[in-house]
């Protein structure tokens, strides 16, 4: 199922939005886990911020906490600060190689401007505080997503900005006057902000809090892993539900990468007789380059394919091409082709020897 991050400064409202969030789904039927600071940590603790090995640790935490989780059949919400594309990139490395989908939510603090410049093509509607850069399929087709039993109609009617396909030159979702520090009132934060994300006491010094100002790092949709992104200002206006779930359980999961899967398996007798065709095309060919001259083509018993010599050949050279044919064919492997593994060697070899 899939992974719900959640991405803002101290005081935007993200623990709140998760419960929202998790209540929702819930009412559907779904089996939702909250990964947040104080499950890792035991208590809230604001500090850890300020030292580098204990945030190091806690983001090591949070990470490994997630994928314990991340399956199938559960959705993975995690509530924290999230504030470093990097770890936002691992995250999505977590997903892609659990092969679900993620989305990314990231909370904005009232005091701070409008989420960045227009982008063309994108209309603006009654709600300019929620911004989402995912179309849902149904919309594409011209009809409304249909509503959940447990999301309320009005959440699911909520206006906002929406950007379905994000091109290559979409401007940056939030502009850097986002994260600098006039434009963060911490101290002038209202109870009811606060409370939202430290409802077990911890705070945030204003030191502390202008040094993650200084370093956050804020998502943009153009990067894979921060897609699709679900951009939300104060905390009044309610989630978009409706978009949210579009995106969670009807966009496909990221490909994994082929160098993170596991080779298909191959019968023994394949790779017994890939071993030996191999083995004896090199016996084949260090014996005929002995009588060879620059400008002959090397031909061996039982094969269609010729060599041409250009140079003499070492062992050591024709065994590193040997192996890396070999785990490439390990990888594909094909037992209609097992006539042929001579002349695809051979074919190998020629084109790159030369």
């Amino acid at each position: 199922m899939p992974l719900v991050v959640f991405c803002g400064l101290p005081y935007s409202g993200q623990s709140r939005r998760a419960e929202e969030l998790r209540g929702a789904l819930e009412a559907e039927g779904r089996v939702v886990h909250v990964v947040d600071d104080a499950s890792v940590l035991g208590a809230e603790d604001a500090t850890v911020y300020g030292d580098s090995a204990r945030e190091k640790a806690l983001r090591s935490a949070l990470r490994a906490s997630v994928e314990r989780r991340l399956s199938r059949h559960d959705v993975v919400i995690l509530d924290s600060l999230n504030y470093i594309k990097g770890f936002r990139y691992e995250l999505y490395c977590l997903a892609r190689a659990a092969r679900t989908p993620l989305c990314l939510i990231y909370c904005v603090q009232p005091g701070s401007p409008s989420p960045g410049p227009q982008v063309a093509g994108v209309v603006e509607s009654r709600a300019p505080d929620v911004r989402v850069s995912w179309r849902p399929r149904a919309e594409e087709g011209g009809k409304p997503p249909a509503a959940g039993p447990g999301v309320r109609g009005d959440c699911l009617a909520t206006g906002s900005v929406v950007n379905g396909a994000v091109p290559a030159d979409v401007p940056r979702e939030l502009g850097c006057r986002e994260v600098e520090a006039a434009d963060f009132p911490a101290l002038a934060t209202s109870e009811k902000e606060k409370s939202a994300d430290c409802a077990s006491g911890a705070a945030f010094s204003p030191e502390l809090l202008e040094a993650l100002m200084l370093r956050f790092e804020a998502p943009d949709s153009r990067n894979r892993w921060d897609r699709p992104l679900f951009t939300v200002v104060g905390l009044e206006e309610p989630l978009p539900f409706a978009e949210i779930r579009s995106a969670l359980f009807e966009n496909r999961a990221p490909p994994p990468h082929q160098a993170t899967q596991s080779q298909p398996l191959a019968s023994g007798s394949f790779l017994h007789q890939l071993d030996q065709v191999t083995n004896q095309v090199l016996t084949g060919l260090m014996e005929a380059q002995k009588s060879a001259i620059p400008g002959d083509l090397l031909t061996l018993p039982g094969t269609a394919e010729h060599l041409l010599f250009t140079r003499p050949l070492t062992m050591a050279e024709l065994s590193r091409l040997r192996r890396q044919f070999i785990s490439y064919t390990k990888m594909h492997p094909n037992h209609e082709n097992l006539p042929q593994l001579a002349n695809m060697f051979l074919q190998y070899l020629s084109q790159s020897l030369h």
